[in-house]
């Protein structure tokens, strides 16, 4: 039997591979992105090769607005059951904290924080009804142990460890697992974008001399996905090559 999920942040990096890993599966994944609808398109031809009777709708919506998170719950009813949400759309934008505009600092916690909120509040509605559903947030290791000229970005993951505990509590006695995963250094647009100074530097802090990629975080996702993780719930999984130890 077929599985429907929703994927934010579906058009690159994690959140592609997240969108993959899922169709494999057989599960059939409502694509949402911010901007790039071609990189978004990718993901839909990638989802089909992999599972050809889904259908791959593409969702353009802000996720750090009240307006695009509706926009979201409201394509996913077209689904029959919604099973499975992934918060994967994520931001940043760096500098030490005393030099952050307010728009900086909202933005980074309406994308990263708010808009999983909101998106965790609809999802689980439909899954209390279903009593079944696993949701997933991607948070990281940042959120963990902090980083300087993180503080908007550490704040919000860290936002995101205590919403996936604190849900997992409300829900789980109606069947709904909540799971959120920690990556640490992974080849994404994101980490390209580090001065190669900072790059040296943490990939000499982790154990497994390298970075991880968008499929090591997404592997972990389709297991917490699946009914083999149905007594999981309330965790946070890091995978960052031991960066965390």
């Amino acid at each position: 039997m077929a599985r429907y999920a929703v994927v934010t942040g579906a058009s690159r990096g994690i959140g592609h591979a997240v969108a993959v890993s899922l169709a494999k599966d057989g599960t059939d994944v409502l694509l949402c992105f911010a901007g790039n609808e071609e990189k978004a398109k990718e993901t839909r031809q990638a989802c089909l090769a992999a599972f050809p009777d889904g259908t791959f709708p593409l969702c353009r919506a802000d996720v750090g607005t009240k307006e695009g998170c509706g926009a979201i719950l409201a394509a996913a009813e077209a689904f029959p059951s919604l099973d499975v949400l992934v918060n994967c759309a994520g931001i940043t934008r760096d500098g030490l904290l005393i030099g952050l505009s307010e728009e900086d600092i909202d933005r980074v916690l309406s994308v990263n924080l708010e808009g999983a909120i909101l998106l965790c509040r609809g999802a689980v509605k439909r899954m209390i009804r279903q009593r079944s559903g696993h949701i997933i947030n991607i948070s990281s290791v940042v959120g963990l142990h902090g980083n300087p000229g993180q503080v908007n970005y550490a704040a919000a993951k860290a936002g995101i460890v205590g919403l996936t505990r604190s849900l997992a509590k409300e829900v789980g006695r109606r069947g709904i697992t909540v799971n959120a995963v920690a990556p640490g250094m992974i080849a994404t647009d994101m980490t390209a974008a580090m001065p190669q100074k900072a790059r040296d530097a943490a990939l000499a802090a982790i154990p497994m001399q390298r970075e991880g990629t968008p499929e090591d975080v997404a592997e972990a996702v389709r297991f917490l996905a699946s009914d083999a993780a149905g007594y999981i719930t309330g965790q946070v999984l890091c995978v960052d090559g031991g960066m965390g130890m």
